[in-house]
């Protein structure tokens, strides 16, 4: 009997302990979310460091956590536009004496790149500094740091500038071999999103709509490092073609950069640029960011802006802050369009596509809020297949020059395991009350009856998708239907086919959509609000301590492995038709 109550005792002891720890971390936790000490402070003579070692995300979200008692809702301010304002802030902030770029491997799309480039120009156009130093560059980091006063590269380092590629991947002799295939359904001759099960190697078609975009993204690049670095073009295409970067020496022969050092010569040479004497303070470009502070108000007194972000997949459901649904979607566009302080709405997009149904649910509730307010698309790194349908209607679309856009076409896949199966020695027999109450089994060939059905659907949406492009920019079906078919365009190449007016970032959307609105100044407000519970605070201020199954999937499998996994989990997710890019960019 003393056994049990030892027993017991120590379960409820152990119980109450555990409780103890719970209740005296989530205090920690609310102390330090709302202490004075995270103030950031400025002092003078401070140099912002540009680190960009996280990935960048448009919009780095503002989350409610009203389930979570007593807990504030406060905002995050490292997404993209918290960056830019931080750098456009740090102009006119005396105390910010120059800008010190230190980044590898910047993780960040090329429209994302640009508007960060353009903000560096802005600052440097101001007459403070900028410098950058670099144990390796590759070519997007070359492009984006190109715009220093002075680039400093290692003794051992080199630049990887070479022109841009990209490969595909090709999987019909390996379906054939293992007996598993994706039986794929496509409208558009450029929809190669499929093209890998159906062939072994790339079509004329694809191979032409990929080098048209590569070299009108390359060309761009060529033409801003130029002007930055007073190279021609056509001598950096030479340098590319002989891989004159390729060493720190040949690099600076080349002038792609200014001095060869390490890294503590780097800093000798800013504090000797500061003065000898100066007591030179530093501070991160995330903690300016959060300094500068919020970019959208909640005074519903003033008159306002709405920036809604679309980033990510499209997926039919809620969505979050990694993936577009038409839930989380439509639900701040009737925000935006039901607030009487908000004026007009930009459409900010950085969307591969995805699903056809959500895309269409979304693109209504667009054609709702237009009736009543002015909405204006602005353009990131993608705004390609299903995230152009949700763009089309606007009254007005602007992008990035090396925005990717169009890929106006439609697909569908489903696995088809019949070989394998046979392979195996395994029979699926199926029973129905009618003739297609059995519509597919993954274990039998698709029937051309089957193969009929699907392609009559995926040519309903293909129709439909032309007539709301046709519709919205106010050109003919057949016109909309000669630049589509599943093709990829730049956003300069698309300004010239009508699919977007005007090249420009954010910063001219806004403008737009303030000259639609008829109003002369604005304060901004960001959507969507994406509700957050427990779980969420616990992982972000015990580092992961309290992991979920993703992030201990992240961790036992390497970054590499867990983003294939990812991309096999969304090929899963894919229900219905999907308007979708047709491959992943990932330009080299």
């Amino acid at each position: 009997m003393n056994f049990f109550k030892r027993v017991l005792s120590t379960i409820v002891g152990m119980t109450i302990f555990v409780a103890l720890c719970f209740l005296i971390l989530f205090l920690v936790i609310f102390i330090n979310a709302n202490s004075a000490d995270n103030l950031v402070v400025v002092k003078k003579n401070t140099v912002l460091e540009l680190d960009l070692y996280q990935p960048i995300d448009d919009y780095a979200g503002r989350f409610d956590y009203s389930s979570v008692p007593f807990f504030p809702n406060t905002p995050e301010y490292d997404g993209l536009f918290n960056i830019i304002d931080a750098i456009n802030h740090a102009i006119d902030d005396p105390k910010i004496k120059g800008i010190s770029i230190k980044n590898n491997s910047i993780s960040a799309g090329m429209a994302q790149t640009k508007a960060l480039r353009d903000a560096l120009l802005s600052f440097k156009e101001s007459g403070k500094f900028i410098v950058s130093y670099g144990d390796f560059y590759s070519q997007k980091d070359y492009y984006l740091n190109s715009v220093a006063d002075t680039i400093y590269l290692n003794p051992a380092g080199l630049i990887d500038f070479k022109g841009l590629a990209m490969e595909r991947m090709y999987y019909k002799d390996f379906q054939e071999k293992y007996g598993v295939k994706m039986e794929v359904i496509r409208h558009g001759k450029y929809k190669s999103a499929v093209e890998g099960y159906i062939s072994q190697e790339m079509s004329d078609a694809n191979r032409e709509q990929i080098s048209v975009f590569l070299r009108s993204i390359w060309d761009e690049m060529r033409k801003e490092i130029s002007a930055s670095r007073k190279i021609s073009t056509d001598q950096l295409n030479l340098l590319a073609d002989e891989l004159a970067g390729r060493t720190a020496k040949l690099a600076l022969e080349a002038k792609l950069i200014d001095k060869i050092a390490y890294e503590d010569e780097y800093e000798d040479g800013i504090q000797l640029a500061m003065g000898e004497n100066t007591l030179i303070n530093r501070i991160n470009i995330y903690e300016y960011a959060r300094h500068v502070g919020e970019r959208y108000t909640t005074d519903s007194s003033t008159e306002r802006i709405a920036v809604i972000y679309a980033q990510g997949q499209i997926i039919y459901g809620d969505g979050d802050e990694a993936m577009i649904g038409q839930g989380v979607m439509n639900e701040a566009l009737k925000e935006a369009r039901e607030d009487d302080s908000v004026k007009a709405i930009v459409l900010r997009i950085d969307s591969p596509g995805g699903s056809a149904l959500a895309s269409e649910l979304i693109w209504r509730e667009i054609e709702l809020t237009k009736k009543v307010k002015p909405v204006i698309v602005s353009m990131g790194n993608l705004a390609a297949s299903g995230g152009y349908y949700i763009a089309c209607n606007a009254d007005r679309i602007f992008a990035e020059p090396n925005t990717i856009t169009g890929s106006i076409g439609v697909f569908g896949t489903i696995p088809n395991m019949h070989q394998l199966a046979e392979d195996l020695g395994i029979n699926a027999e199926q029973v129905g009350t009618n003739k297609n109450s059995v519509q597919y089994s993954v274990f039998e060939p698709m029937t051309d009856e089957q193969r009929a059905l699907i392609k009559e659907g995926i040519e309903d949406i293909y129709d439909l998708f032309t007539q709301r492009v046709a519709d919205g920019r106010g050109m003919t079906q057949a016109a909309v239907d000669e630049i589509a078919q599943g093709r990829v365009w730049t956003g300069n190449d698309a300004v010239g086919i009508g699919l977007v007016d005007e090249i420009g970032g954010l910063d001219m959307a806004l403008q737009a959509a303030a000259t639609e609105a008829n109003i002369s100044s604005y304060d901004i407000l960001e959507l969507p609000v994406y509700e957050k519970d427990l779980q969420s605070i616990l992982n972000q201020y015990t580092g992961g301590y309290i992991q979920t199954k993703e992030k201990i999937l992240q961790e036992e499998l390497g970054d590499k492995n867990y983003q294939l996994l990812q991309r096999m989990k969304k090929l899963t997710q894919m229900e219905g038709p999907q308007l979708l890019l047709p491959y992943e960019i990932e330009i080299k």
